[in-house]
């Protein structure tokens, strides 16, 4: 049963939008990020800006996925930004997946020259690369905390940046200095690693189908997708709206390698030394960027509210300046109100909107924001004591009249029918989406057809599962349609069937997508 039944708009209005999703996508996202005002272009090159709406939106990633690490008994730490570039050289595989992205710190100081320039002036003794990720940084410490194996298991988290300088840079999807957190961990056996690489990898299904409503395909990345270094890492697929594929979070086992090149050894129980087994994880800013994509329309964001800052703001609308002192006490009472509820563990996020701007543009700029539920207050309302309510996921347009009482009693449910209904949403799309008929490279060609730049824009398409062999080589047949194995699903269907690529019998089912 829908609580606080609207009435719909009696014609659509325009997009708030100067390009929609079915123009220009790309141009679209950007549009969405903009007038949300999430964040910008740094001044420095491939760096973004979070402004302080986007950083609101990691502030409760934060807040919400961090309990459920430490649920787990992980324990937050800091590491170092820098790290010696013979750490790298430590793990080859690790060292060979990350050197065409990594910065290079290689002077300590700066002087004037003859110009009245400044300039690079003290090389270091040895270059510091720019924290990519943290794995050689961290075991370092892992070597010297670790004696026995009752120091076991250890389980270490930071929330951080890290630089990689991406080439084609975009706002949330690839910047050169991106927000995330990476957790690290070192255990007694590769049973226990295996079981936390799991344990951890579950966290992140639930955490972003449940509070930031984006359904996802999990799976194991091929060998050559691998993390480097890693002997198996495990992703969360999700479909954008443009049926492109975006990976969501991965967890990797690590087994002994890093270990064995940091030193991360321990006394086993028959005072025998052994290498650790070690596992890494992660989520970025990333998954902001992918929610959007999930969800925003024409109209701008549309944020699920388990992840909104704000569930609900409240928009005074004052015609004379002699009635806003009487509609901004009404505000603030509706607001005590609201505020005193619970939500999913946390007080209902409610604010007043108290701008001296006009009513109509509150109400736009809310809508372009995300704002699951906007309530407006005027002097009627006042006077008759309701209130004017619309849902972000309805057509804009849609609006009810409601009392304080009604909204006090339903606003949460109403609030879980619009995560629900998100991700439902969402959900239909991934369903519609994914192609289990096309079983040769002849019919993979003509559904995706040529891509029409280097970045793979043209459409998605869709995704499709299908048979392949397992050879390597065949996958460069995939690239000049910019497709990739985003991964082995976990409940891939193991029957035997005949390899997309090569035509030769095969039972192992992968998911096949262009990517972010």
């Amino acid at each position: 049963m829908t609580m606080l039944p609207m009435t719909p708009p009696t014609k659509p209005s325009k997009p708030a939008l100067s390009t929609t999703r079915e123009e220009n996508f790309p141009e679209w996202f950007q549009a969405v990020i903009k007038e949300a005002d999430l964040a910008e272009n740094s001044c420095v090159r491939g760096c973004m800006v979070l402004k302080p709406n986007g950083y609101a939106i990691w502030e409760q990633v934060q807040q919400q996925f961090d309990p459920m690490l430490k649920s787990l008994g992980v324990q937050n730490a800091a590491f170092p930004l820098f790290i010696p570039l013979q750490y790298f050289q430590r793990e080859a595989k690790h060292a060979q997946g990350f050197a065409t992205e990594v910065a290079v710190v290689t002077h300590r100081r700066l002087e004037m020259n003859a110009d009245g320039v400044l300039v690079p002036a003290a090389p270091l003794e040895e270059p510091l690369v720019v924290r990519p990720t943290s794995e050689m940084i961290i075991g370092d410490s892992m070597s010297r905390w670790i004696h026995s194996h009752r120091d076991l298991p250890l389980k270490l988290n930071q929330w951080c940046s890290v630089v990689r300088m991406e080439m084609r840079p975009r706002l949330f999807l690839r910047t050169a200095e991106f927000w995330w957190h990476e957790g690290h961990s070192a255990h007694a056996t590769a049973a226990d690693a295996q079981e936390h690489t799991h344990e951890t990898f579950k966290l992140y299904k639930e955490f972003v189908t449940n509070t930031l409503a984006v359904p996802v395909i999990t799976g194991e990345k091929i060998p050559s997708e691998r993390f480097a270094g890693a002997e198996r890492t495990f992703t969360l697929e999700a479909m954008m709206q443009d049926r492109k594929a975006l990976q969501a979070a991965t967890s990797h086992y690590l087994g002994q390698n890093f270990a064995k090149a940091m030193g991360i050894e321990f006394q086993n129980a028959d005072g025998a030394k052994e290498f650790a087994y070690t596992t890494s994880w992660g989520m970025s800013t990333r998954i902001v960027g992918a929610m959007i994509m999930v969800h925003a329309d024409d109209d701008g964001l549309r944020l699920p509210p388990r992840i909104a800052p704000q569930q609900v703001i409240i928009l005074p609308v004052i015609p004379k300046e002699e009635l806003r002192s009487e509609v901004m006490a009404y505000a603030q009472k509706v607001k005590e109100a609201l505020s005193a509820l619970m939500y999913h563990g946390r007080p209902l996020a409610v604010a007043i909107d108290s701008r001296d701007i006009r009513g109509g543009d509150k109400n736009w700029q809310a809508i372009k924001k995300g704002v699951p539920l906007r309530i407006e207050i005027g002097p009627r309302e006042v006077q008759s004591r309701q209130l004017v309510v619309s849902r972000r996921d309805l057509p804009t347009g849609s609006k009810g009249v409601f009392s304080l009482d009604q909204v006090v009693a339903n606003v949460v449910a109403v609030l879980d029918e619009q995560q629900a209904l998100l991700f439902n949403q969402a959900q239909a799309v991934l369903n519609s989406s994914i192609r289990t008929d096309i079983r040769t490279l002849d019919q993979l060609k003509q559904f995706y057809g040529a891509a029409t730049d280097e970045e793979g824009q043209g459409g998605g398409q869709g995704w499709v599962r299908a048979k392949w062999c397992g050879d390597e080589a065949a996958l460069e047949v995939l690239k000049p349609m910019k497709l990739t194995i985003r991964c082995i699903p976990l409940d891939a269907d193991t029957s035997e069937g005949t390899c997309i690529l090569t035509g030769r019998p095969a039972t192992t089912e992968v998911l096949i997508a262009k990517a972010y």
